[in-house]
């Protein structure tokens, strides 16, 4: 088994994290799991980019464990016509 290095445990605990919050909010878990899919593509090399998204999803993860929170709300870059 491979060992993870610090900043992987950290993820990983709040990916968990994640999860057990959304669990009580329909239509959370999918979201998740897409966003959390979608960011492992980033090289592990890369660790400021890491770090960034870890602090924003701590802030994220925040607002998901309020009770007043409906749904999530997302900024994404627009597609670049050819």
């Amino acid at each position: 088994m491979a060992r993870h290095s610090k900043l992987q445990k950290q993820v990983l605990s709040l990916y968990r994290q994640f999860l057990r919050a959304g669990q009580d909010k329909p239509g959370f878990i999918p979201r998740i799991r897409d966003e959390f899919r979608e960011n492992a593509r980033i090289k592990k090399t890369d660790v400021m980019h890491i770090e960034y998204l870890y602090r924003r999803a701590q802030r994220q993860l925040e607002q998901l464990k309020d009770v007043n929170t409906k749904q999530l709300g997302s900024f994404s870059k627009p597609e670049e016509k050819s």
